[in-house]
């Protein structure tokens, strides 16, 4: 939501009106030229939005549909708007009582004298700069994630596509709304920010999302998600609109779990000045990887009332995912008297609703602390101006990281900033459990070595259990800067063991509404587990309105990649061979992944034997076992459905002759050989001859000679085309849109001439150019090959 200061709110509800129509009119615009991108049309729900079953509500998609890639999106870019606080964000209630830190590490202790164990950055690069492609607000909200090969960073309300190693932009910064162009309804024209980027390492997929206020409200009430097609963020996205609530939806955040998308959310009045108390959500992980339009999501509503501490879920890290049916971990900002960190499990169950749970499991002691400017926003101090920044000190700090390393304990690490010794400091703790048995507190501590202010923190683990922080640093005699410190798994528990510094501030925030953060994001690769990836914001000068963000890396050199292999799977048609896409994937009973427009799809998994299963409504399930061997791939094909039936005759029409001579009794199997014809374009019909050896029975100096006489059925086609014909500027052209091609790259044929050779990543736009009349007839190949599409025409 664009919330401006009270002061500001009437002289800018003229512009705010004016830009809404504005943006209106350009939509409708937007509408007319790309609605024909998204090959699955975003429409609403006919049935009831929400059902109850039991203690659960059910919430359908109010929207779902299949983007165009967003490397071939229309670019929105909104209309400039006056300088105002990106989101409302209201402060919790203050229910903390105050008491003495026992926890606080006062001295920075290093391992070496002089020599801190956390290693400097490898890289840093240039983020998203204000004002967010199009927001011109405060705070910036900076997020991003690592996957294979990209990292993908969000700010409001810009997204940006860099490649992993060498921070090259691959795509924008463009609009979030880019990725909602041609979507219709909130998503579309109310999106609001508080985004959120996470990489699903189990499906190779990304997950973005961001609040959104629907027509006729003055607050977020849904929530828009968007899961990649592939792992590449710069390629199509299944997109969703989820209507959750009629209260003002806030500060939402997700975790990856493999049976859902989990998510939290602090729940106000549409005012804004009560809380009503934490929510949880989940979504439908397996069916929204595939674009299923009825993935649904599911929620208990508010937990415990306007008393209750806010919680986020956890968020898997690693290759290892829970053990089979353990549900999600919520851990809630500590609270009571004695402190403690409620942590609850939430047991979805998307079959039968009325099954799933969101229970206590455990109570686990934290000390106490002071809280750090429980009243105010104007709190850590910067350089050059009496302007102070907010420290959200009421809540747990973005991420809930969760990781299960390969002696089978599990770790849940987060963090929040309190009052240490008279500035910010930030208590990080990190909640363990080993099965049998339930969580408790492994270490914690107040990280304060010295007088500057540290807040805004972020919190990960790599594979061996080493440590990074992430935080802004502050004080009256420095500008806003970027840090982060660590611990080896070796070193003295509850102690982080350096500091190095990511990107220093050259000035300071001053004037904007005082809004930091409102959070920041450190996450590793998935690659190596052991590369954190950190990004944050900072101020090249000091001015109001005028924020920079900034990504680096680094690495534990103590650390290695755990031992891992890939399970390629290729699934196929049993009759007739043809990929099978979008067919759900799990190992060892929990749900991986789904398979590719090519059929297949990348498991990446610890040494040894697992089991898998695959499945897709009407096609057919299949069931096994494969075995990874470290640093290996090892293919596993699959066919769904039912298997061909022998024939010893061809079905081909062709007069052949075959001879058999033997000393011995023998017995030949059919030969077929098909030749098409082609001539400018490839045919869907070939014309073949087949030729084959019958089934004979000879003797020494015995010539047999058969002739048969076979009719041959061309293989139906394996890619599914599809055209529809637009105008563009009042030209003509033609979108493809193609599913089934199992080649990089594609030959696209227009009236039986190669017109391209293109990406195959299901889309293409022909520009045919003209007004007149016309009718032009498609077909997409396999490059260089005559495995083709069906003929899909388009008239003018």
């Amino acid at each position: 939501m664009k919330k401006k200061p009270t002061s500001q709110s009437a002289f800018l509800n003229l512009r705010v009106l004016l830009g809404f129509v504005l943006a209106l009119a350009g939509v409708f615009l937007a509408l007319l030229g790309f609605s024909g991108f998204s090959n699955v049309s975003a429409q609403a729900n006919a049935t009831p939005e929400a059902q109850q079953f039991g203690e659960t509500t059910v919430i359908r998609a109010l929207r779902s549909d299949l983007s165009r890639p967003l490397h071939d999106q229309p670019l929105v870019w909104p209309p400039a708007e006056a300088e105002h606080e990106a989101n409302l964000n209201p402060k919790i209630p203050h229910q903390h009582e105050d008491g003495p830190d026992p926890v606080i590490q006062s001295t920075l202790w290093q391992r070496t004298i002089g020599v801190p164990s956390i290693p400097s950055p490898l890289l840093t690069w240039n983020g998203i700069p204000y004002p967010g492609v199009g927001c011109n607000c405060a705070p910036p909200d900076p997020d991003g994630e690592v996957g294979k090969t990209q990292y993908v960073q969000m700010v409001n309300e810009g997204i940006q596509v860099f490649d992993k190693l060498t921070g090259t932009s691959l795509l924008g910064p463009v609009a979030i709304t880019s990725i909602w162009s041609g979507f219709g309804g909130a998503c579309q024209t109310g999106g609001n920010g508080d985004p959120i980027v996470e990489y699903d390492q189990l499906a190779d997929r990304w997950i973005i999302s961001q609040f959104a206020t629907p027509s006729g409200s003055t607050v977020p009430r849904d929530e828009c998600i968007a899961i990649s097609q592939t792992g590449d963020a710069t390629g199509a996205w299944y997109r969703y609109d989820f209507h959750l609530t009629g209260n003002f939806l806030d500060y939402p955040k997700l975790g990856v779990w493999p049976d859902g998308y989990y998510m939290s959310a602090n729940i106000f009045n549409t005012a804004g000045t009560a809380f009503l108390g934490p929510q949880a959500f989940v979504f439908d992980r397996v069916k929204m990887l595939t674009g299923d339009p009825t993935a649904t999501s599911q929620t208990t509503g508010i937990t415990g009332g306007s008393s209750e501490a806010p919680f986020l879920p956890g968020d898997l890290d690693g290759i290892i995912p829970p053990a089979l049916g353990d549900p999600n971990h919520y851990v809630s900002f500590p609270q009571g008297s004695p402190l403690i960190y409620k942590i609850r499990a939430y047991h979805v169950d998307f079959t039968n609703p009325a099954n799933s749970t969101f229970t206590l499991e455990a109570s686990v002691g934290a000390a106490s602390f002071t809280s750090l400017c429980s009243t105010t926003r104007n709190c850590v101090p910067q350089a050059g101006t009496t302007s102070k920044l907010d420290a959200i000190g009421d809540r747990l700090m973005f991420r809930n990281a969760y990781r299960r390393f390969a002696d089978g304990h599990e770790s849940l690490l987060n963090n929040y900033t309190v009052s240490a010794n008279a500035v910010a400091g930030i208590r990080w703790f990190e909640l363990q459990r080993t099965q049998p048995g339930n969580w408790g507190i492994f270490q914690q501590s107040t990280y304060q070595p010295d007088t500057t202010w540290r807040w805004m923190g972020s919190i990960a683990a790599d594979n061996q259990g080493n440590i990074a922080l992430g935080f802004s640093a502050s004080s009256s005699s420095i500008n806003p800067q970027i840090r982060y410190a660590g611990r080896l798994a070796t070193d003295p528990l509850n102690t982080l063991s350096g500091e190095q510094h990511l990107f220093d501030g050259t000035g300071s925030q001053s004037a904007t509404s005082n809004r930091w953060g409102d959070y920041s994001d450190i996450t590793v690769d998935p690659v190596d587990d052991c590369t954190f990836y950190y990004t944050n914001e900072y101020y090249p000068t000091t001015s109001s309105f005028n924020w920079r963000t900034s990504v680096g890396y680094f690495r534990f050199a103590q650390c290695t990649a755990p031992q891992k292999g890939t399970a390629h799977f290729i699934v196929t048609a049993c009759s007739g061979g043809a990929p099978i896409s979008n067919a759900p994937v799990s190992i060892d009973g929990s749900p991986y992944g789904a398979t590719l427009s090519d059929g297949t799809y990348d498991a990446v998994s610890t040494p040894g034997s697992h089991s898998y299963f695959v499945s897709k409504t009407g096609v057919g399930s299949q069931s096994g076992n494969f075995s990874i061997t470290n640093g290996q791939t090892t293919n596993v094909p699959v066919c769904l459905g039912a298997s061909p039936t022998p024939t010893s005759t061809p079905t081909a029409t062709a007069a052949a002759t075959a001879t058999a001579t033997a000393t011995a009794t023998a017995t030949a199997t059919p030969t077929a050989t098909v030749t098409p014809t082609a001539t400018e374009a490839p045919s869907p019909t070939p014309t073949a001859t087949a030729t084959f050896t019958p089934t004979a029975t000879a003797t020494a100096t015995t010539t047999a000679t058969a002739t048969a006489t076979a009719t041959p059925t061309p293989t139906p086609p394996q890619i599914a085309l599809a055209a529809q014909g637009r105008l563009i500027h009042g030209q003509r052209a033609a979108d493809l849109s193609w599913s089934g091609a199992t080649s990089n790259r594609v030959d696209v044929y227009r009236d039986g001439v190669l017109i391209i050779t293109t990406r195959n990543d299901g889309f293409y736009t022909d520009r045919i150019g003209g007004t007149g009349t016309g009718t032009f007839t498609y077909q997409v190949c396999n490059q260089g090959t005559q495995t083709c599409s069906n003929q899909a025409t388009v008239t003018f």
